[in-house]
């Protein structure tokens, strides 16, 4: 089984915290832009399929 020989220094394993953090805050904050977009009807990177409920009334 792999075990490692020496233990990692603190600021290589706070440096690979922080870049994991980074990278989860700008797949967040993009998540967030798509949707924002989305509701307002302006994406144009997102194909999706709207769904469109006829009315019964209006047909009588």
């Amino acid at each position: 089984m792999a075990v490692p020989k020496k233990r990692t220094s603190r600021s290589k394993s706070r440096l690979r915290k922080a870049n994991w953090k980074r990278k989860a805050y700008f797949s967040s904050e993009k998540s967030l832009s798509l949707a924002k977009s989305l509701l307002t009807g302006k994406s144009n990177s997102f194909v999706y399929l709207e769904i469109v409920e006829d009315k019964l009334e209006d047909d009588n």
